[in-house]
Parts: C-alpha cells; sequence; structure tokens
C-alpha cells in the first residue's frame, strides 16, 4: 500500500491526503480529546461509526456537512474545508462552564439554546470570544457570523430530535465549521466531527417528574451505550468508557 502523506494531526484525528483533490482522509484514533483517560481501545472506531451518522444524517436533511463516505472501521473520506479558527457551542442546559461562570445551577433549562464561540487555540486554551472579537481579527465577518449561528442551531435542532428519540438529553455540544469553494461561491459547511468526545449527554432516566435533572452527570459508557441505542455498533467492539465533556 502507497504511503500516504499525512495534512494534520490532533489530539484525536489524524488527516492525510485524500484520492481526489479537494478530499481528505480522516482517520479516527483511540487517545481521548482532550485525555484525562488517556488511550481506550474502540473508541476511534465508535467515533468514526457515530460522526458518519450524525453527519449522513444532516447532509440527508439539507445541512451541509465535509462528510463523503466511510471508508473503513477507522477512517473516512471528507471534503478538504478551510476552518474557521472557533469553537461553535451550543448549550440548551446549564453545564459545565456556564453555570460556573454565570452561577446558574447545572441542569437547568435555558429559555432559548445559547451560541458562543471560543477561539481555537490550545495555548491559550480556546478562550471565549466576543463577535466583536471575531470580526476585528478577521476570523470571520458578520455574515459569516449570521450563518454559522443558522446552521448551529439547524444542526441543534436534528441532534437533540435525535437524542431524545433514543431517551438521551442534548445538554450541550461543540461543532467546527469549515468554508468551501464552488467556483466563486463560498459556503459553511459543518466539518470535523460529531461525537460524545463533542457533545455533553444525559440519559433520561436522571431525570425527576418535573424535568429537572437530578444527577446532571454524563451517560454513563457514553460511546458504546449511544452506539447501541441508535443501531450503529459494530459487532466486535467491546470497549466502554465514559465521554470528554465540553467545559
Amino acid at each position: 500500500m502507497a504511503r500516504r502523506k499525512k495534512v494534520y494531526e490532533g489530539k484525536a484525528k489524524i488527516l492525510y491526503e485524500g484520492p481526489e483533490p479537494g478530499t481528505l482522509i480522516q482517520y479516527f484514533k483511540d487517545d481521548a480529546e482532550p485525555a484525562p483517560e488517556g488511550r481506550a481501545e474502540g473508541r476511534g472506531v465508535l467515533n468514526n461509526r457515530l460522526s458518519e451518522f450524525f453527519m449522513s444524517g444532516l447532509n440527508s436533511v439539507g445541512v451541509p456537512t465535509h462528510f463523503i463516505r466511510r471508508i473503513n472501521m477507522r477512517e473516512q473520506l471528507v471534503r478538504m474545508a478551510e476552518i474557521v479558527p472557533l469553537e461553535v457551542v451550543v448549550r440548551n442546559f446549564a453545564a459545565g462552564e456556564l453555570s460556573a461562570r454565570l452561577g446558574i445551577p447545572e441542569g437547568t433549562a435555558l429559555p432559548r439554546p445559547i451560541v458562543e464561540y471560543y477561539y481555537k487555540d490550545d495555548k491559550l486554551g480556546s478562550p471565549l470570544v466576543a463577535e466583536e472579537h471575531i470580526i476585528a481579527f478577521n476570523w470571520a465577518n458578520q455574515q459569516d457570523l449570521d450563518d454559522i449561528v443558522a446552521l448551529a442551531l439547524r444542526v441543534n435542532d436534528f441532534l437533540s430530535g435525535v437524542m431524545m428519540g433514543v431517551g438521551i438529553r442534548l445538554a450541550d455540544f461543540r461543532i467546527e465549521v469549515g468554508r468551501i469553494w464552488e467556483g466563486d461561491f463560498m459556503r459553511l459547511i459543518v466539518a470535523d466531527e460529531i461525537s460524545p468526545d463533542s457533545c455533553r449527554l444525559w440519559d433520561t432516566r436522571a431525570l425527576d417528574a418535573e424535568g429537572g435533572v437530578r444527577d446532571p452527570g454524563p451517560l454513563a459508557d457514553v460511546y458504546t451505550e449511544l452506539a447501541r441505542r441508535l443501531g450503529v455498533l459494530p459487532s466486535n467492539v467491546t470497549h466502554t468508557t465514559k465521554p470528554t465533556l465540553i467545559n
């Protein structure tokens, strides 16, 4: 097999040159992102399958993503995109950093989904930024931000419905957005991945009669359990582990 050229390696994935111009091969590693538990056998296989499930679903309802097709257990073919240097977080319930920052009890339903932006820089700890920072530093323009919000809320509608259908509440999630060009026309698409590494999920069995969260912790063994409930669990993967949560 010909040696492939590595384009980028992160904590959880490796990108290689694709077989055709404008494509990449995205390889899912077993390492966590970040990695409080270190390497976990099978994590990459499950995240590949789960991201395929969510990205394919988004494509089917008209939400554009970089996903083309799954190649094998750990790899998928994706479109090359210029990544906007932002992590886009959508919050439906107070948890993690939002609760700590604003003093809102964990599990509190927010009056509407809140979209936040974090500047993608590991050395800085991906700090929270305002729209003014984004526009001033030319990471995106106002039209981009309007489109990003619309895209993120459509993803939220899709994911929330899918998760609730299998007894899981989507507290919050993180996506990355990329730019692609079709001739002279540029559009924004969902890039990177959608998996338990980028979502905070609560089992509805942990909800009380009023809909509040008795124990607003993660769904136990989230990778395997989520894949099982969605019907995408590979038959030869038995490892279970806890998720990495959004801060």
